[in-house]
């Protein structure tokens, strides 16, 4: 029903994911977005500040400012929120094993500038059981974590009351290729166990306020009905939970309140000016039911599958936006999908097959005890996806269909997207290595022993933290004393050593590997590798299934490995191939570290492969480098991939 033309609904929270390079840059970019326009910001930290690194450490090496703002300190962060008043903003950061530190470098600059912090708005992401599943900057074990995700929402509750203390974050989910049902049930279970630890942790008095304050961070794919469906789902079985397992009385404390990053994962980088359209379509899942609407929304840019999006191609992305928002009548409506009986039964049999798994994790002891058994389904979601599309029942329009184009005006420059300038890094550690030199040492050190003392009392580590900062502390030692305090985790793979049982239309290429694995005298044997602090493995999870469908013997350990660990490991385990994922723009410094390795270890004759988002002019370097074979988004045929592997192998044999 329409309301009174004139009486609009507020429109939800404009943003756009951004940071590369350094600070100032970022700040830049922050600024020009918010003149733009832009409601709220979004901000994106690199990898090293991700995983509790500073920029000079080994892992940091190629990755620093790719990816994201890298902070090391408070005066990176002073020149991030430059001529920013961050009393007036709604700040989100999409930062999670680190959360308590990112989250204590902003409160300490608020207090240095006199604001009063219970004025801050914005959100920690603060998700670590997704970092475990699908996007990789998880640092300590899961006990930890938690604890850590309850010492932000404790001192949120008691001292910053706008802010949310986590995100819980599904969006990943689906990025790893996840079913709506499946996005449903994890999340939420997510939830779940967030709750339990908040539970410990907060008195019971101020639990409903707490449940208040939750958010989730989801994503929005390209069937848009039955992503409308979800969303409405997901509102349905967050209010029953809060209501019947956490008895909150409070509807408005029950409410489903969530941010969205639109699918990713879909883009394409054939015919890219197609990602436009799929773009808007997914926003339109997140914005038409009134009652199921986000409240903040980011959307990507159309060039994002080839290389880091320019400022123009954010504004693209902002302007969609606006659009919808202040020239449609969407906003004068209550909720238009109230009474369809076909949005109702889908939304019913989404929560069902929600329910079921829910339920199957309560029975594991909850979502911590059912980490590997998510992971493991993830990988097995994703593979069914991949040869859906490789065998054409899932149409990509562009990809697997359609692919006849004109030559794209987009396309047709070498500058289509931004390029980190080389001496980025080398600028951001100079910085850094000043810092340290200008700041007092026995401030430091007091410091982080008050730091040390809380975190092995169990107490509360966020107000020690924010002392830790102001005293000049850096991200890698804030991460160095939590990593000595708890440990650190390393996650399953969801990779079993069982072959599937559906190997069907691969009968071809397993002869062709039993072949090629007689001239070498053993199993054809492939290692996968991740190098430097790229979390994002599903590419390498599905190579790495299907070569053991393939019935070639496989080593992977997962992610973040130095590549001298794994030329190591390349040679104690006597491989044939080097298969290299680098998702992070990262690949010319870190494969060329690798193959420096290589030859430290003797390892001469061994090719090496890689697959990531790598421009064409990397290409051609890469080559240059010894590289046999290159793999970018587009190349989604993995069957072709396999039989690669095997002529690369086999070149082997007839090198002297």
């Amino acid at each position: 029903m329409s309301k009174n033309s004139e009486i609009k609904d507020a429109p939800w929270l404009f943003r756009t994911y951004a940071g590369h390079s350094s600070a100032e840059e970022s700040n830049n970019l922050f600024r020009n977005n918010l003149a733009k326009g832009q409601t709220g910001l979004s901000v994106a930290f690199d990898l090293p500040t991700q995983t509790g690194y500073d920029s000079d450490h080994p892992l940091a090496n190629g990755e620093v400012g790719k990816v994201g703002v890298p902070i090391c300190h408070l005066g990176d962060m002073r020149r991030l929120f430059d001529k920013i008043p961050i009393e007036k903003m709604n700040t989100s950061m999409t930062i999670n094993a680190t959360a308590p530190w990112l989250l204590a470098l902003y409160i300490a600059i608020a207090e240095e500038r006199e604001i009063d912090i219970s004025d801050l708005k914005g959100t920690v992401q603060n998700d670590i059981i997704k970092e475990y599943l699908s996007r990789g900057t998880y640092i300590f074990p899961p006990k930890a974590s938690m604890k850590l995700i309850g010492d932000v929402t404790e001192y949120c509750l008691l001292n910053i009351p706008k802010w949310n203390p986590i995100n819980i974050c599904s969006y990943h989910l689906q990025e790893a290729g996840c079913t709506p049902e499946q996005e449903l049930a994890f999340a939420l279970s997510t939830g779940i166990a967030v709750l339990d630890q908040i539970k410990d942790q907060i008195p019971n008095e101020d639990f409903e306020t707490v449940v208040g304050r939750i958010s989730f961070f989801v994503n929005a794919g390209i069937r848009f009905v039955t992503e409308v469906c979800k969303m409405r789902a997901f509102a349905d079985l967050w209010d029953e939970i809060c209501r019947d397992r956490y008895k909150v009385k409070d509807k408005k404390a029950r409410r489903f309140r969530y941010g969205v990053q639109v699918n990713s994962l879909g883009l394409t980088e054939q015919q890219p000016e197609n990602n436009v359209f799929r773009i808007l379509i997914e926003m339109l899942a997140v914005t038409l039911s009134k009652n199921s609407r986000a409240r903040a929304i980011q959307l990507p840019a159309w060039n994002e599958a080839m290389g880091l999006p320019r400022p123009w191609d954010q504004q693209w992305s902002l302007r969609m936006q606006q659009i919808l928002a202040y020239e449609t009548d969407l906003l004068e409506f209550d909720d238009i999908f109230d009474g369809n009986k076909n949005i109702d039964k889908k939304v019913n049999e989404l929560k069902n097959g929600a329910k079921k798994t829910i339920a199957q994790i309560d029975k594991m002891g909850g979502a911590l005890s059912a980490i590997e058994f998510m992971k493991t389904e993830l990988v097995k979601a994703n593979t069914e996806r991949l040869r859906s599309i490789e065998n054409g029942n899932k149409t990509i329009v562009g990809v697997n269909k359609f692919k006849e184009t004109d030559a794209s005006p987009l396309t047709n420059s070498t500058n289509n997207f931004l390029f980190i300038n080389p001496e980025t890094q080398k600028k951001q550690i100079n910085i850094l290595q000043s810092w340290k030199k200008n700041r007092d040492e026995k401030e430091v050190k007091t410091a982080l022993s008050t730091l040390e003392k809380a975190a092995r009392k169990g107490k509360n580590i966020i107000r020690p933290s924010i002392e830790a900062a102001k005293a000049g502390v850096t991200t890698g030692e804030w991460g160095s004393l939590m990593r000595s305090i708890h440990g650190e985790y390393r996650a399953p793979t969801g990779i079993s050593s069982a072959i599937s049982n559906n190997t069907t239309g691969l009968e071809s290429i397993k002869e062709e590997v039993d072949k090629v694995s007689r001239k070498l005298g053993r199993r054809l044997k492939l290692m996968i590798g991740k190098p430097g602090l790229d979390g994002h493995s599903n590419g390498a999870e599905q190579i790495a299934v299907r070569a053991r469908d393939c019935g070639m013997e496989i080593v992977y350990d997962g992610i973040r490995f130095e590549p001298k660990n794994i030329a190591e490991k390349a040679k104690s385990e006597d491989v044939h191939v080097i298969g290299l994922s680098i998702l992070s723009g990262s690949h010319i410094p870190l494969v060329s570290e690798l193959i420096n390795e290589m030859k430290i270890s003797e390892l001469k004759n061994i090719p090496i492969i890689i697959g990531g988002i790598v421009p064409e002019n990397d290409v051609k370097k890469l080559k240059r480098l010894g590289v046999s074979r290159i793999y970018t988004p587009k190349d989604y045929d993995i069957n072709q991939i396999m039989l690669d592997i095997i002529k690369v192998a086999e070149e082997l044999i007839t090198k002297p």
